[in-house]
C-alpha cells in the first residue's frame, strides 16, 4: 500500500468519520483514482508492526481509530464507546485478524476516559454522522488547526464527540416547522468550554445556521477573549480580510488583529475565500474591541439574500449557499438592545432565520432574579438581561438556545414552567474532565479517610494561611519569583517554551475595588524590599527551593540540582517581572483603562510576567494565563461564586508541580467566626462531584428512551457546607428542599400540628418507642470541658432498631411538613449513602424538681411533662434544653469522651440517638390515673444521626427545582422496598 495513500484529505477524512467498512473497500476510498491500491493487509500488517515513532501509516491509524473508539452512536456496533468490545466490532468490520489486532492494539490503545454525559428529552436523527460528513467545511478547518496546536488523536475525537451531541440535539435547520431548543453545556472551570462551544459553532453553521449570537459573559475583558479565540480558530484570515491578501500590509489597516503577535500565522487559513472553494462565507458584526453597535451601513448587514425568492430562507436551496453571520454580544442592556432594535428591522424574515445562541457563563446575568411572589397576576417581571434574552427567543422563533457554565446551580433553580425563560428543557450535557486538565483531584484529596496530608494533593499545592503562620504573602511572591526561574530553567534544558510565555501570581482578597490599590502598594512594597539581588534574598530563595519545590519536583520534567543552578535564571525572571516598572498590575471595573493596558492583554503582549491584583473582573470566565501561584483569601457565602473564583483550575503543562495555592484558612467571618477556604472549595467540589453523579445515573437509554428529562431530573444540587449556599438567593426562588444529611449534628424540628385529631394520631404512632423505655430512670452526664461542668440529668431509655424509628417518623403529621421532610429523606436514603444506622439510643429526659408535673400516655410509665409556646406563628421555638445535648452528640459520635462509664457503654458506630419530649402549652388535664388526652399533647423530639469515627460520611443538602406549571408534581417516585 503506498505512503501517500494515508494523507488525510477532507473527503477522505469523511469517508473515514463514517464509519469502518472492510479493509479492501476502505483502501478504495484512500487511494487516489490514477493509482490503484496495494491491498493485501498483510503488507498493511508489515507496515503497522515496523512502524516507528512519527511514522505517518501509525498516525493516521491512531486517529481514525480513536475517532470509532469514542463515537457514540455506531451503526456498526451495538457495543459502548470507549471498550474493547466496541474497538473489536471494528476490527470484525475491517476483516482483521488476530495478529494485526495485537499489532494495532499496542500502537493505539483504546481511550477509556468517559465521554460526555447527557440528559435529553427526546432522541434525536437529523443529524447523522453522514450529515455531519457531507457538510464540514469548517469543522475540519477548526479539527486541523487543533491538531498543529499540539491536540493529540484523543483530545480531538472527544471534542468531536461532545460537540457533535450538542449540535445533534438543537433543531434540524432546515425543518419546516419552527422549533427553538434549549440546552445547557456543564464544563469545569477554566476546562475549555470554549474550545466545545467553538466546536459546536463550527458544526452548526456546517448544519445550516446562519445566525449566531454569543453572549461573551458581562465584562469587555471576556468579551474580547471570547471574540479572539473565534476569529482565530473558526472565522479564520479570509473571512476577517474580507477576501483581501494576508501578505498585503495595505490589507491590515482596517484588520483589528495587525499588532497581534499571532496574526496570521496562528489564525486559520481556509486556503481561500470560502465562498470560492465551494462552501460559504462568514460576516462578522463584532471585532476584538467593538461590541455589536447600532449598524452604520444599515441593516443590510442582517439581511439574508436567497437564491430562490420563493422558498423560505431555510430550505436547502437557499440555506446552504447563504453566508452566515457571528457576533459576539456583552450580556450588557445598552448593547443587547440595539440588537433587539435593528433585529426587529428585518420583519418576517426573521422566522426564517436559523440561529443559534450561545451563552457563556450562563449562569451570570441570564438568570431572572425576580421573586415569584412579587410578579403581577398573569405575567412573569423579568430582569433586564433575560428579559432581553426572551425578546430574542421571541423574535428569533428558529433560535437555539445552548447556556454554558461550570456552575449551573442557578440555571437548574430555573422554572421549568416558564416557557420563555431559559431552563433546558431539550438537554444537559456534563462535559468530561479534559485530559491534562488541573481540577478538584489535584488540590483535593475527596477519598482520603484520615487526617494525614502525607502524599497527598494538598501537601504538594496547598499553603494554608493560618493565624499563626502569618499572612505568608511575601513567602507567595518568593514563590512567583522562584517559579519563574523555574520555567526559564526548563525551557533553557529541552522543555518547550510555549507554556512558559506568560508568567502570572493572583492575588485575590476582595471584591471592593478602593481595597485594590492599597494591597497593589503593599504588594509593590513587599517585592522591593526582598532583596531578591542581596545574599539574604538569595538565601531565602534557596530554602524555598529546598523545602518545597524540589520535593514536590515532576520526575519527568528538568529540575535544578541546586540553587546555583537556578540563580542565572531568577535573575532573568525578575527582570520580566519588573519590566514595565512595575511587577503588579490592578485589574478591576475602576474604569476601562484597566483593558488598555499592554501588560494586561495575554493576546497582544509577548510576555505577561505579573502579579495581578483583582475581584471580580478575574474571578468569571476570563482566563489568565500562565497563572502559577494564587494567593486567595476572598469569602463568599455562594458555591457558584467561590468555585468561580477558582482560577487556579485549568491547563498548566510542563508547570503542573509548581502550581501553588495559598488560601486563608482561619478567615474571620463577623465577630467570633472564621471559616477554612479550602475547606469550603472541598465542599462545592462535592457539590459538583454529586451533581455530575447525579446526572450520570439518569443518562443511561432504557429500551432506546431517556430515564428521565431535564425538567423530571430529581434533585440535582446538593450543599455540603452549612455557610456556603450553592447561589445567590435571588437565584433560588425556584429550589426546593429536598434532602439534609447532618451527621452528628442536633436537628431539632418545630412544626407540630395544632389539630386535636392529629396530635393524637402522632402520639398513637409514638407507642412502639414508649414501650422500649425501661421503666427505671439512671443519671446520664457529659464532661463539658470548654465550660468547666458536667451536664447531667435523669432521664428513661431504650433501644429501637432503624426501621421501627422510620416507620414512625414516615407516619408523622405535620403542620409545616418541609420543614423535617428533608431530614426524614436523609433517613430514608442512609443505606444508600453507605453509612447506614443500626439502631436509635432513645432518652426521654425525666425532670426531679418537686414542681415537675408527670403523665402516662397509653399506660406507660409516668413520664415528665414540658412546657413550651408556639413563638412564630404556629411554629415553636426552642424545645430541648441544652443541657441534654452533650449525651446524645456524645452516643451519636460527634463528641469524645464522656466522663461517665455508662455513656460510653451507650456509644457505638452506626448508633443515632432520639430525645424526646411529651410536650403541653397549656396546664395539662389529667385522668383520676394520671393519664393525658393525646390530642393535647405534642410528642416533640430532636435527634442526632451518627457519626462515623472514619470521618467518612459528610453533611449534605439537596434542592430540586419546582416547576409552576405542574403543581404538586412527583418528580420521581421512590421505589419501595415494602418497609
Amino acid at each position: 500500500m503506498t505512503d501517500h495513500l494515508f494523507n488525510l484529505h477532507g473527503d477522505v477524512l469523511a469517508a473515514m468519520r463514517r464509519g469502518p467498512k472492510h479493509f479492501t473497500k476502505l483502501a478504495f476510498v484512500l487511494t487516489e483514482a490514477d493509482e490503484p491500491a496495494d491491498t493485501e493487509l498483510s503488507h498493511f500488517r508489515d507496515r503497522i508492526v515496523a512502524a516507528g515513532p512519527g511514522d505517518e501509516l501509525t498516525a493516521l491509524w491512531h486517529r481514525t481509530l480513536t475517532g470509532w473508539d469514542l463515537t457514540e452512536q455506531a451503526d456498526w456496533s451495538a457495543a459502548p464507546p470507549r471498550t474493547d468490545e466496541r474497538r473489536a466490532d471494528t476490527y470484525t468490520r475491517l476483516g482483521f485478524g488476530a495478529d494485526l489486532r495485537k499489532a494495532l492494539d499496542h500502537a493505539v490503545p483504546v481511550f477509556k476516559e468517559p465521554g460526555p454525559t447527557i440528559i435529553s428529552r427526546t432522541p434525536t436523527s437529523w443529524y447523522s454522522r453522514d450529515t455531519a460528513a457531507a457538510r464540514s467545511f469548517y469543522w475540519n478547518s477548526y479539527e486541523q488547526l487543533l491538531r498543529r496546536k499540539g491536540w493529540s488523536d484523543a483530545a480531538v475525537s472527544s471534542l468531536d464527540e461532545a460537540s457533535h451531541a450538542v449540535v445533534e440535539r438543537l433543531a434540524d435547520p432546515t425543518r419546516a416547522e419552527a422549533y427553538g431548543a434549549r440546552g445547557l453545556v456543564v464544563g469545569y472551570v477554566q476546562s475549555g468550554k470554549t474550545a466545545n462551544f467553538t466546536g459546536v459553532t463550527a458544526k452548526a453553521i456546517d448544519a445550516g445556521y446562519r445566525l449566531v449570537i454569543v453572549l461573551g459573559g458581562t465584562l469587555n475583558l471576556l468579551r474580547g477573549q471570547t471574540q479572539r479565540r473565534l476569529d482565530m480558530e473558526l472565522i479564520g484570515q479570509e473571512n476577517i480580510l474580507r477576501g483581501a491578501d494576508p501578505s498585503d500590509p495595505d490589507a491590515l489597516i482596517d484588520i483589528d488583529y495587525q499588532d497581534d503577535e499571532d496574526w496570521p500565522a496562528k489564525f486559520v487559513s481556509h486556503g481561500g475565500r470560502p465562498s470560492t472553494r465551494g462552501a460559504f462565507d462568514i460576516e462578522r458584526l463584532t471585532t476584538r474591541d467593538d461590541d455589536y453597535k447600532s449598524l452604520a451601513t444599515g441593516i443590510r448587514a442582517l439581511e439574508f439574500d436567497k437564491q430562490v425568492r420563493t422558498q423560505p430562507l431555510h430550505a436547502p436551496d437557499n440555506l446552504h449557499r447563504a453566508a452566515a453571520r457571528v457576533m459576539v454580544v456583552k450580556k450588557n442592556k445598552s448593547v443587547l438592545a440595539k440588537l433587539i432594535k435593528d433585529l426587529k428591522k428585518i420583519g418576517p424574515l426573521l422566522s426564517e432565520i436559523p440561529a443559534l445562541i450561545i451563552d457563556d457563563e450562563s449562569d451570570q446575568a441570564s438568570v431572572n432574579t425576580t421573586d415569584p411572589k412579587k410578579w403581577e397576576e398573569g405575567k412573569v417581571a423579568r430582569t433586564a438581561i433575560n428579559g432581553q434574552i426572551s425578546q430574542l427567543l421571541g423574535l428569533l422563533p428558529r433560535a437555539q438556545y445552548v447556556g454554558y457554565t461550570a456552575t449551573p446551580f442557578a440555571n437548574v433553580f430555573v422554572d421549568p414552567g416558564d416557557g420563555e425563560d431559559i431552563f433546558p428543557r431539550d438537554f444537559l450535557i456534563s462535559l468530561p474532565r479534559p485530559t491534562g486538565y488541573m481540577g478538584v483531584q489535584d488540590f483535593h484529596d475527596l477519598d482520603r479517610t484520615d487526617d494525614s496530608t502525607t502524599g497527598t494533593a494538598e501537601e504538594s499545592h496547598i499553603r494554608g494561611i493560618y493565624e499563626d503562620t502569618g499572612d505568608r504573602l511575601r513567602e507567595a511572591l518568593d514563590a512567583f519569583l522562584l517559579t519563574g526561574a523555574l520555567k526559564l530553567y526548563r525551557a533553557a534544558n529541552g522543555v518547550p517554551d510555549g507554556p512558559f510565555r506568560h508568567h502570572t501570581m493572583l492575588v485575590h482578597e476582595s471584591v471592593r475595588m478602593a481595597e485594590h490599590a492599597a494591597l497593589a502598594l503593599r504588594i509593590s512594597s513587599l517585592w522591593h524590599e526582598a532583596a531578591y539581588t542581596s545574599q539574604d534574598g538569595h538565601d531565602r530563595l534557596s530554602a524555598l527551593l529546598a523545602s518545597d519545590f524540589q520535593r514536590f519536583a515532576d520526575d519527568g520534567l528538568p529540575s535544578p540540582a541546586s540553587y546555583e543552578e537556578l540563580k542565572p535564571h531568577i535573575f532573568r525572571a525578575r527582570q520580566l517581572i519588573n519590566s514595565g516598572g512595575t511587577p503588579v498590575i490592578v485589574v478591576n471595573g475602576d474604569t476601562e483603562r484597566d483593558y488598555a493596558q499592554p501588560d494586561l492583554d495575554f493576546d497582544r503582549t509577548p510576555n505577561v510576567w505579573k502579579i495581578l491584583v483583582g475581584g471580580t473582573k478575574l474571578s468569571r470566565g476570563f482566563t489568565v494565563e500562565g497563572l502559577t501561584v494564587t494567593y486567595y483569601r476572598r469569602k463568599t457565602q455562594q458555591a457558584d461564586t467561590l468555585m468561580q473564583m477558582g482560577r487556579w483550575f485549568g491547563f498548566r503543562p510542563g508547570y503542573r508541580d509548581l502550581v501553588r495555592l495559598y488560601i486563608g484558612r482561619e478567615e474571620p467571618m463577623g465577630k467570633s467566626k472564621t471559616v477554612d477556604l479550602y475547606e469550603a472549595f472541598e465542599a462545592i467540589c462535592r457539590d459538583e462531584e454529586t451533581f455530575r453523579a447525579q446526572l450520570t445515573r439518569y443518562a443511561t437509554l432504557v429500551d432506546g428512551k431517556p430515564q428521565v428529562t431535564p425538567a423530571q431530573i430529581p434533585p440535582l444540587v446538593s450543599q455540603h457546607l452549612s455557610w456556603i449556599k450553592p447561589s445567590a438567593r435571588n437565584k433560588m426562588f425556584n429550589a426546593e428542599l429536598v434532602e439534609i444529611r447532618s451527621p452528628g449534628e442536633w436537628v431539632e424540628p418545630t412544626a407540630y400540628p395544632t389539630d386535636a385529631a392529629d396530635l393524637r394520631h402522632n402520639a398513637e404512632a409514638w407507642r412502639p418507642v414508649l414501650d422500649s423505655l425501661d421503666p427505671t430512670p439512671v443519671t446520664v452526664s457529659c464532661s463539658s470541658p470548654e465550660h468547666g461542668r458536667s451536664d447531667s440529668y435523669e432521664a428513661l431509655l431504650g433501644i429501637v432498631d432503624h426501621n421501627t424509628l422510620l416507620k414512625i417518623l414516615c407516619d408523622l403529621r405535620w403542620f409545616a411538613p418541609s420543614q423535617f421532610s428533608p431530614h426524614l429523606e436523609s433517613l430514608i436514603t442512609v443505606e444508600e449513602s453507605g453509612l447506614g444506622i443500626d439502631d436509635w439510643l432513645v432518652i426521654v429526659p425525666q425532670q426531679t424538681s418537686v414542681s415537675r408535673t408527670e403523665a402516662t400516655i397509653f399506660d406507660s410509665r409516668p413520664l415528665s411533662l414540658a412546657h413550651r409556646t408556639r413563638r412564630r406563628g404556629d411554629l415553636f421555638g426552642a424545645i430541648s434544653e441544652p443541657k441534654h445535648r452533650r449525651v446524645a452528640l456524645r452516643v451519636a459520635g460527634a463528641l469524645k469522651d464522656s466522663g461517665d462509664p455508662l455513656v460510653e457503654s451507650l456509644a457505638r458506630e452506626r448508633r443515632g440517638v432520639l430525645v424526646l419530649y411529651p410536650v403541653v402549652e397549656d396546664e395539662p388535664r389529667l385522668s383520676a390515673g394520671g393519664a393525658i388526652d393525646p390530642g393535647r399533647l405534642v410528642m416533640a423530639f430532636s435527634l442526632v444521626a451518627p457519626k462515623s469515627t472514619t470521618g467518612r460520611e459528610k453533611s449534605l443538602v439537596r434542592f430540586r427545582t419546582i416547576d409552576s406549571g405542574k403543581s404538586d408534581f412527583a418528580i420521581i417516585d421512590r421505589e419501595s422496598d415494602g418497609s
